[in-house]
Formats: C-alpha cells, structure tokens, sequence
C-alpha cells in the first residue's frame, strides 16, 4: 500500500474540493495521512468550521491529523510517506516551500519529505499566481522531486491574477509523480 500524506492550507473556499480528492485517494488504494497548517487547522470561515474540516479529514482516512511543527518534523527521518500533496496550495505556502522557510506543520512537512528524494505534488490555489507569487511557482517548477497538479486560471476576467488547480487531476498527477514524471501541460 502507497502512504501519502495530503497536506491542506489556507485556501479555504477549496477546502470542499480538497476533501473531496482525500476521499478518491483513499478510495484509489492509499493510505493517506492528514496534515494541516495552521490556518487550516484552527479557522473558521463563511466556507465552514474548522472543527467540521478536521473531523471530515480524521473521518475520510481514519488517521489524526497532523497540525504541529513538532509533530511534522519526523516524516523526514522515519520515511513516512511515499509522496506528500498540498492540496490547496497557498501562495503564502509556496513562497515559503520556494524560499526554504518551515515555520509551519506543512511547509515543515514537506522539508522533512522532500530530504528523502520523493515527490512532492503540489495543487496551487492562490490570488496572486500570475503576480507576486509567479516567481516562486516558476523555483518550484524547476525544483527536482516537485510535481504541480494542472492548472488554470480561474477568472481571468475578475481575478486576472487567479490560478488553481484541477482537483479532479489531482490522483493521475499523484500516480505520474510516482513514476517520477510530470504530466501535462501544466497550464490549461
């Protein structure tokens, strides 16, 4: 069986769709270990409870979620997972993950994982895409072991800046980055 920890960040109005694909992965065969930021983990929004979040996720893979630098810090020495996804991905948590800042239990996460030289997908949902975060997507598009779930933009009209992901392309990128490959086109 394939261990994956699926990691979930601010981006609060996915929250749904992120669950959703949780759901298909452990549907799929995996194994899925919850982790969650901060954010994630403590705030409720107009989208729902935080609470509500947490238990769907402890529901969906029968595992608790991890939610602490402390208790992130060991996936990298114990080997805990085959892949890790962050799904949503925010920019705040890409900037960071670009930058080599791990002051949260995902970006902490994803240290630990990467160290390993396995792959780390990633589904971005983020404002700011095509502005300030664009820099830091473009490091990780070149980052070796870094895998990013299609994406579009989401309102081009209104939100011109907008990216997120397909989630539905969330389980074949994970199944391709286990193989090591990208699919594509990244941008649809």
């Amino acid at each position: 069986m394939i261990t994956a920890g699926f990691a979930i960040t601010g981006s609060f109005c996915t929250f749904s769709k992120a669950m959703a694909q949780m759901d298909k992965m452990v549907k799929a065969g995996f194994d899925v270990i919850p982790i969650m930021s901060n954010a994630a983990y403590e705030t409720d929004t107009r989208f729902g409870r935080a609470i509500d979040f947490r238990n769907r996720a402890i529901d969906i893979t029968g595992h608790n979620i991890i939610h602490t630098i402390v208790d992130a810090e060991p996936i990298g020495p114990k080997s805990m997972f085959d892949i890790l996804v962050i799904v949503p991905a925010t920019g705040n948590t890409i900037a960071k993950l670009a930058n080599g800042i791990n002051d949260t239990p995902v970006t902490m996460a994803a240290k630990a994982h990467l160290r390993g030289g396995k792959p780390l997908v990633i589904a971005v949902s983020t404002n700011d895409a095509l502005s300030s975060a664009a820099q830091n997507i473009g490091k990780l598009l070149n980052t070796k072991n870094i895998f990013f779930v299609p994406m579009k933009q989401d309102d081009p009209n209104k939100k011109p800046n907008s990216i997120v992901a397909n989630f539905e392309l969330v389980l074949p990128t994970v199944k391709a980055a286990l193989e090591g490959k990208q699919i594509q086109p990244i941008f649809i």
